[in-house]
């Protein structure tokens, strides 16, 4: 399978916070409730990932657009979230 990485000047990171909040509130989660999660969620996956993507991480958790020169690398860190290492 391919997978088509979309240009962050198309798809800002502000969106994909936006869009995880409103999914998160229409579950029923109050705005607080889902702002909270995710904030939980990132923080989980700042202790998986290597010491260099967490002010990636940040820059998207804050709604700036971040350097993806490493998005390699951090996709492959990603990686060992979802299989258990």
């Amino acid at each position: 399978m391919q997978v088509r990485v979309l240009s962050p000047v198309f798809f800002p990171s502000t969106i994909l916070i936006n869009e995880l909040t409103s999914r998160l509130t229409a579950i029923g989660l109050s705005e607080e409730m889902a702002n909270k999660a995710i904030e939980t969620v990132a923080d989980f996956a700042k202790s998986k990932l290597p010491e260099q993507f967490h002010s990636t991480l940040d820059d998207v958790m804050a709604g700036n657009t971040p350097d993806l020169g490493g998005l390699g690398g951090l996709l492959g860190g990603l990686k060992g979230l979802f299989d258990g290492k």
